[in-house]
């Protein structure tokens, strides 16, 4: 082997430092962002710290969607109008063409919570149904949300002290700032 190919491939190599350090020159996630001078590591400080802010807020904004997302989903389980427009009998003419009075209608909150053929009491329904206009933003937000803590957890991972300290205070200013808005059941990520 050439020994000045071996010397190019260990200088183009940039080996991770495993410890704690106040150095410039790490990646932060990309090759490309490498903030090596003083006022590189301030600005990707500053700008770590309006990241870890935002995932806070992205957090409280999940926190409050959920909120919303659970009171339509009880308030979809016990409207009677809902249940009742799309069993009625001039819903189901145009493909049976019905009559009226050939149609029995039972409505599901009027069923007997006691079972008497078995004799044992049903419970009613714990787990909301699903819903794609709740559910289907709600995966959206939560994948947004992991997005965002992962590229923390890889800038934590450079070992760089400044970004650390940085990352830790912008989540803590960003939950003191938006965390009574989500409420405590937004808080489950982690």
């Amino acid at each position: 082997m050439d020994m000045s190919m071996s010397s190019t491939n260990s200088t183009m190599m940039v080996m991770m430092v495993p410890y704690l350090h106040f150095m410039g020159g790490d990646n932060l996630l990309f090759k490309a962002w490498q903030p090596s001078s003083p006022g590189a590591i301030a600005g990707a400080c500053i700008g770590l710290f309006l990241f870890a802010m935002f995932e806070r807020w992205v957090n409280a904004m999940r926190g409050v969607a959920e909120g919303y997302w659970k009171r339509r989903a009880l308030a979809l389980m016990t409207d009677d109008t809902t249940e009742a427009s799309c069993h009625t009998p001039s819903s189901l003419e145009p493909a049976t063409k019905k009559r009226s009075s050939d149609i029995e209608e039972m409505k599901v909150n009027q069923l007997p919570l006691h079972d008497t053929i078995v004799g044992r009491s049903r419970s009613p329904r714990s787990i909301p149904p699903f819903i794609p206009s709740h559910d289907i933003p709600r995966g959206v937000f939560y994948a947004f949300q992991a997005m965002l803590s992962y590229a923390l957890m890889l800038a934590v991972m450079t070992f760089q002290a400044a970004f650390i300290i940085t990352i830790i205070l912008g989540l803590g200013i960003g939950e003191v700032l938006f965390g009574r808005v989500g409420g405590p059941s937004s808080h489950s990520m982690h």
